[in-house]
């Protein structure tokens, strides 16, 4: 079952990060047919997500977005542009990464 592991800084604090993680929760369920359930925390949020022949879970911080995803068999091979459209999508919501 190939896995994914993406990570992204941001500098956006924990109440801008919700803010895009239900951004992306709305199109991981309108646009990918994902069922999100979300679990708030102190200090981050965990939501996990599935459908068929996906799953995984989003942790977001006040510093990082990241997303472990497991893909099923059929899935596996489209394993790289997934990532790729993933990547890409994170990027646009999150913006420019924080400087070093």
């Amino acid at each position: 079952m190939p896995e994914l592991n993406i990570e992204r800084a941001h500098a956006l604090g924990l109440s801008g990060a919700r803010t895009v993680a239900e951004r992306w929760r709305e199109q991981a369920e309108q646009e990918w047919g994902m069922a999100c359930e979300s679990e708030p925390g102190e200090f981050e949020d965990r939501m996990r997500f599935a459908r068929s022949g996906v799953s995984g879970e989003l942790v977001v911080s006040d510093t990082r977005f990241d997303l472990q995803l497991k893909l099923g068999f059929l899935l596996g091979a489209y394993s790289g542009k997934i990532e790729e459209k993933i990547k890409a999508n994170l990027d646009a919501l999150l913006g420019p990464a924080p400087q070093a």
